[in-house]
């Protein structure tokens, strides 16, 4: 099939893209590149425009005669969110208005959405299950609710096929070196660390040491971005064959503290990270840790690189050759 992935050209974009080609499909990418970059897109045409012009996304699912489309672009950082919510509810709601109902128009019957634990908010249980109350605590989380809904009653209304994918920590990078994260800013913890080994940045930041956790930092479940990918093309084929629209979670099922990570870090890299300890952020949960056990029911998906260690040597094969990473 011809598969349109906006935000092809970033992160999970770009790994979900080599996914797609390895199962002989053709990933179209849509990007404005504002965050992602033209040598990520390897493996299809890239279309370099942006979601907000509704003509353009109707020329593209035109010309490359688009069967199905996985959705990733949008703004994804919490705290901005929080000080400029108009900028994510008409980038990443508005927008994806304007690529549904292109899509409605032109007869692409099937999407795959990138969500986000977010939509959770602070979580009330652990692990944290697809029937955990949404009550989202800052924008972003609210915008991908938004279109988790409106996607509810496209498919009601429309016909429209759909599922969700609400992920947790994504991290690491392609096992084989071909792409990478590369954000600018980056806000990730794993390339945060990287970056202090590289000299990009003096230490790495602790934020909070008295959280109820093991150690008193707080836990994550960290995803690898391979592992991502292999669950949206899984979820495109759930979707095509005209299966159930519901949304599911991704992650390992397990957690890793702050300490950990960085311990994780200094085993792989035989060197020392220089850390400071601080308080903690307002708004981050002690803990979140993702119950995918129903995507593994639905899709017959099961993450391949659980340990972190794997999933920071990845990452560290990646930034230690690129060399990637800004300044403190």
């Amino acid at each position: 099939m011809n598969v349109l992935v906006t935000g092809g050209a970033g992160y999970i974009g770009s790994h979900t893209a080599k996914a797609l080609a390895r199962a002989r499909h053709t990933p179209v990418a849509l990007d404005n590149l504002s965050f992602g970059h033209r040598y990520a897109v390897k493996w299809g045409p890239l279309e370099v425009g942006d979601l907000a012009d509704a003509d353009f996304v109707r020329s593209v699912l035109k010309k490359h005669k688009i069967d199905a489309v996985i959705h990733f672009a949008a703004n994804a950082f919490v705290g901005e969110s929080v000080t400029d919510p108009r900028k994510y509810f008409r980038n990443n709601v508005v927008n994806t208005l304007n690529l549904l109902n292109a899509m409605i128009d032109h007869g692409v019957p099937s999407i795959v959405f990138s969500s986000t634990c977010a939509t959770y908010g602070v979580p009330v249980q652990m692990p944290i299950s697809e029937s955990h109350p949404q009550a989202p605590v800052n924008p972003y989380g609210e915008s991908k609710l938004m279109v988790e809904k409106i996607l509810k009653w496209y498919g009601e209304a429309y016909g429209l096929r759909w599922t969700a994918l609400r992920y947790f920590n994504a991290a690491g990078s392609d096992p084989e070196g071909e792409i990478g994260e590369d954000h600018d800013p980056e806000t990730h913890l794993i390339p945060l660390i990287l970056f202090t080994l590289l000299g990009k940045r003096s230490h790495i930041d602790i934020f909070g040491t008295d959280y109820p956790t093991a150690d008193g930092t707080a836990v994550r479940d960290y995803i690898h971005v391979t592992d991502l990918a292999d669950a949206h093309l899984r979820a495109l084929n759930h979707v095509i064959t005209g299966k159930e629209n519901l949304a599911l979670n991704l992650g390992t099922g397990r957690g890793n503290s702050v300490r950990e990570v960085i311990s994780a870090v200094e085993s792989v890299t035989g060197r020392k990270v220089p850390v400071k300890e601080g308080g903690r952020r307002a708004g981050d949960p002690p803990a979140l840790v993702a119950d995918a056990r129903k995507a593994a029911e639905v899709l017959g998906w099961k993450p391949a690189y659980i340990d972190i260690k794997t999933i920071v040597e990845h990452a560290w094969r990646w930034q230690s050759r690129t060399n990637k990473g800004q300044s403190a």
